[in-house]
């Protein structure tokens, strides 16, 4: 297993890991462009960017695209965050050049056809469409939002519908000509590949990409409120939360363990409590969602209408009793469920090449997996308690979509 880095002289950086005795590969292009970088008018539009990847290039077409994935037997996809946009295969090992070449002519070469344009369009406002139509997904955005109001990072990642009617191909050719620079790139492969043969195909490849420079991304602004909507639904669905912390910070691997410990599992304090001793809910959890300069921690929890009442009482109770009650079997159960959960996703390509590419976009650098062990071994129960005491001394984010009355924290 050997992580060897390049970038090349138009800023390209190429991270590959080559794994012995495998017979497949995952590699990808990922870019630093997403929700939070749109300018307010077109928001959506990376995710329509990244949905018009595979819709024709001035080499290929649609169908073309995709008999020469599948022709070999390979799998080639996308998806937008609110930070970056990837576009990924998985190949056998002989295939890798082929994959390779064809991201490199979805991202250089894309031709927005009008009638394609049009067409996925219509896909993405019926994306939104199911996502309006999905509580317990669409709640969290009302989340997002509250918590980062007038704010990118608040914005959706799908985009509303009436700019997703507005958006044109060529907004489209001009906002990736703008934000798809090559210093903004990270070339990733993992599995069965060769370092210096990913590097001379990314640069026989990627010869068009743009070098300008860009303005960076407005810095975040957490502000917390409450939103309510009103629904005709069987269950509530509510989110609480408050901002947390930014990728590379010292409470970084502690409020991983404590968010583990807290709602990671049928273990864990929130599930115990909640639904196993008192029956309030089907499902709840907790999260800790990091960008490069701010974070949220929060709790998601689905109940009926007449449990709600019992539900967030409890849930205060459980933060409320965690210095107090904190056992060592618990951060070390904890901790090994986090050791366990990263050792096992190496077992995938696919896993490996994303967190190359992370590691790079946000550190410069790749992260030995034995650095990230130690440092979740490294949190002390000091540690814990100090990031449940400073999470609940911060402003609340609280979201509900449901039946009865309007809820609060």
């Amino acid at each position: 297993m050997t992580v060897r880095t390049t970038t090349l002289k138009n800023g390209l950086r190429i991270i590959t890991d080559d794994v012995p005795g495998l017979a497949t590969a995952s590699l990808g292009l990922w870019v630093e462009v997403g929700a939070r970088h749109e300018p307010a008018e077109v928001n959506g539009i990376s995710h329509f960017l990244e949905h018009m990847a595979f819709k024709g290039t001035t080499t290929r077409s649609a169908k073309q695209i995709a008999e020469e994935i599948e022709n070999v037997g390979g799998h080639l996809n996308a998806y937008t965050s609110r930070e970056n946009t990837a576009y990924h295969a998985r190949v056998l090992q002989e295939d890798v050049p082929l994959a390779l070449e064809l991201i490199a002519d979805i991202i250089q070469n894309s031709t927005f056809e009008a009638a394609e344009v049009a067409r996925e369009r219509n896909v993405i406002l019926q994306e939104i469409g199911q996502a309006l139509d999905t509580p317990d997904d669409i709640v969290f955005d009302y989340f997002q939002e509250t918590a980062f109001p007038h704010h990118p990072l608040g914005r959706p990642i799908l985009g509303r519908p009436d700019i997703i009617h507005r958006i044109s191909g060529e907004d489209l050719k001009t906002y990736m000509g703008r934000e798809y620079i090559a210093s903004r790139m990270v070339f990733a492969a993992a599995g069965a590949v060769n370092h210096d043969q990913i590097v001379d195909l990314c640069q026989k490849h990627f010869s068009k990409l743009s070098q300008h420079s860009v303005k960076d991304y407005e810095k975040a602004t957490y502000n917390g409120g409450h939103f309510y909507e009103k629904k005709d639904l069987e269950q509530v669905h509510l989110l609480v939360g408050f901002e947390s912390c930014p990728y590379g910070h010292p409470d970084y691997y502690p409020l991983s363990v404590f968010s583990t410990l807290l709602g990671g599992g049928m273990s864990s304090r929130l599930f115990q409590e909640v639904r196993e001793k008192r029956g309030l809910v089907y499902s709840i959890s907790s999260f800790n969602s990091v960008f490069r300069d701010t974070g949220v921690f929060g709790i998601y929890a689905g109940t009926g209408e007449s449990k709600v009442q019992e539900l967030i009482p409890t849930v205060k109770g459980v933060f409320a009793d965690f210095s107090k009650t904190l056992e060592d079997k618990e951060i070390d159960r904890s901790k090994a469920q986090l050791k366990a959960g990263l050792l096992m996703a190496l077992e995938r390509t696919s896993t490996r090449c994303e967190q190359l590419a992370q590691h790079m976009m946000i550190y410069k650098r790749p992260i030995p997996y034995q650095e990230i062990i130690d440092n979740v071994s490294a949190v002390t129960r000091e540690d814990l308690i100090s990031v449940s005491d400073r999470l609940t001394q911060r402003k609340t984010t609280f979201a509900s979509i449901g039946p009865g009355k309007d809820i609060g924290w």
